[in-house]
């Protein structure tokens, strides 16, 4: 008897660690629907290639997420959430990435100019030519 308790503990816990772990589909729907998301989970979306330009998404938390040429332009991001985040190609022209977690994202061949990056966290980011707010080219972690 106490094996089938800890089998049903072992199955109930490891539902709920994978989905706490993924993004809401209710949430991708909605930014996909309304282009405006406020405080959404997309963690670990896939979102390549997705026009983003002027979307909403303070708050969002976007851990994981899959932004791969994705175009952010003059989005909204205020407090976002991007750690670890491959950003490879994606572009955030104008956008507001002020507060944002960018630690650990790879933003490689990413376009952030005009964009507001200040308080944002940008400790151990990827900036394989990158283009910075001010038009400027980094090519640290190339």
């Amino acid at each position: 008897m106490n094996k089938l308790k800890l089998t049903i503990l072992a199955v109930v816990a490891s539902i709920f660690a994978s989905s706490a772990s993924a993004f809401d589909p209710d949430d991708l729907q909605k930014l996909k629907g309304t282009n405006k998301c406020f405080q959404c989970n997309l963690m670990a979306a896939n979102l390549r290639g997705v026009n983003l330009r002027d979307a909403y998404l303070v708050g969002a938390n976007l851990k994981g997420a899959d932004l791969y040429q994705a175009y952010l332009d003059g989005a909204n991001m205020h407090s976002v959430n991007l750690r670890d985040t491959d950003l490879r190609g994606v572009i955030l022209r104008g956008a507001n990435l002020h507060g944002a977690n960018l630690k650990g994202a790879d933003l490689s061949s990413a376009d952030l100019k005009g964009a507001n990056l200040y308080y944002a966290t940008m400790e151990g980011v990827i900036l394989c030519n990158t283009t910075m707010p001010d038009g400027s080219v980094i090519y640290s972690g190339c």
